[in-house]
């Protein structure tokens, strides 16, 4: 599989879709699937040359004529090797498709995804590992492969194998809307957030309360940590613990970042209270570039400590704060991703911080008026 593909299809397999078989394929059109997969040619007919049409034969024999299939996906046990039908029939691409159940099974998927244009792969069994092993197999490889999966929830759990998971997702709706649920999932992308540069007007000693470590199930980047303010219309970048200190070894998974009633984004659009996140929730992470993904939080440490106030100003105006454990360790990103100690900060050092511009109400933006100390 090419490493450099980050695109995922989404693929509707409508073979077994029966009465409602042709608004599934129309909702799956106008989701912008990528393929369209049926067991009979006439099924393809109606198709627009947008998706592409892919033919999986039913039967031990293949059919006298593939229609307007673009693609015809076979069983090469009973049907023959891709490559030699590719011969045989010039001007139609095949691939092959192969139900993971054993042994020998598996090293016939291994051996497909190394060689055919496009392998179709199903998994009987409750584990992961098939799949690891197949999509190992064919690291490095042009090949497309495609897993199909028995519901929504388990794209999800696919496209994370190996940590980059299939070229592509395979559905047989139950019903229809499960099309557009599965694009959903398969095309899911949080945007890069515009961070802007902070100027310190004031670091304060501001008594004793609770903060919140976030620990996450996810090994942060040097450059990455979590967005946190005060005040949903402002927040600072807090670095991840991925950085050298004395006395206590790297942990790589937490953010010490604030107060436990400080904003955060749990997406690219919804602020919960850092006293709010809990295990097996999200939370944004975010990097000096300003890209993002969200991660999984595995949980949160609210403890009392002393506390630091860190006040800054934006450059159109707006006031950020942030209340932070009043320690050496504890530490936001400026400018170039440079670490910077939250009790050595002074008027005039510059962090990195983001402004959502909009009021919330339980987490959603919102046109309000509402005022904010």
């Amino acid at each position: 599989m090419s490493a450099a593909r980050t695109t995922k299809q989404c693929w509707l397999d409508i073979r077994s879709a029966g009465s409602w078989k042709r608004a599934v394929s129309e909702e799956a059109v106008h989701q912008r699937f990528d393929a369209i997969v049926a067991a009979d040619p006439a099924d393809l007919e109606a198709l627009p040359p947008t998706v592409t049409r892919v033919l999986a034969p039913a039967g031990a024999d293949l059919p006298a004529a593939f229609g307007d299939a673009d693609l015809v996906i076979v069983d090469p046990l009973r049907h023959g090797d891709p490559a030699v039908l590719a011969g045989r029939h010039p001007g139609i691409r095949f691939g092959s498709r192969h139900e993971v159940v054993d042994q020998p099974s598996l090293a016939a998927a291994c051996e497909s995804v190394r060689r055919d244009p496009c392998t179709v792969l199903s998994f009987r069994d409750p584990t992961n590992i098939p799949m690891e092993i197949v999509l190992a197999a064919a690291d490095g490889k042009a090949g497309l492969i495609i897993t199909t999966v028995a519901g929504i929830e388990d794209a999800a759990v696919h496209l994370s194998v190996l940590e980059r998971g299939p070229d592509g997702i395979m559905l047989a709706p139950s019903a229809p809307g499960e099309a557009t649920a599965l694009s959903a999932v398969v095309r899911y992308r949080t945007p890069d957030v515009e961070l802007v540069t902070l100027t310190v007007t004031a670091v304060t000693h501001a008594g004793t309360g609770e903060r919140a470590c976030v620990d996450t199930c996810t090994y942060l980047r040097q450059d990455e940590g979590i967005l946190v303010g005060s005040r949903a219309k402002g927040m600072v970048l807090c670095v991840s613990e991925t950085h050298p200190l004395p006395y206590m070894p790297t942990r790589p998974f937490r953010v010490n970042a604030g107060a436990l009633m400080s904003y955060t984004l749990a997406d690219h659009e919804y602020t919960r209270y850092l006293s709010e996140l809990e295990a097996g929730g999200t939370v944004l992470a975010v990097g000096a570039d300003g890209r993002t993904r969200r991660v999984t939080v595995g949980r949160i440490k609210i403890e009392t400590r002393p506390l630091l106030s860190i006040e800054s100003r934006a450059p159109d105006g707006t006031r950020v704060n942030l209340i932070v454990q009043d320690d050496w360790h504890v530490r936001v990103l400026g400018p170039g991703a440079t670490v910077l100690n939250s009790t050595t900060l002074r008027p005039g050092d510059e962090i990195l911080g983001y402004l959502p511009g909009r009021e919330r109400h339980v987490g959603y933006p919102i046109d309000e008026l509402c005022y904010e100390q």
